[in-house]
């Protein structure tokens, strides 16, 4: 199977991909409502606690301090 994004210009394309998805030879996939941003969406609504920038940097100073002390 093999995956291509089109960009629709005219609705009588998108009409004609219906149809195609009706009759089972093709399959249309929204792919706004899959997208990374949507998925971090989720993922920050779901967090009770949102780390700072100064938190994070402060963490990523931490590992990088302990990786190149070996």
């Amino acid at each position: 199977m093999n995956t291509i994004r089109i960009d629709i210009l005219n609705p009588k394309a998108e009409k004609l991909l219906e149809d195609l998805a009706d009759l089972d030879l093709i399959a249309i996939q929204d792919s706004s409502k899959n997208g990374f941003a949507s998925i971090l969406e989720k993922l920050r609504t779901k967090a009770k606690n949102i780390p700072s920038l100064e938190e994070i940097t402060a963490e990523v100073e931490l590992i990088r301090s302990q990786r190149y002390a070996k």
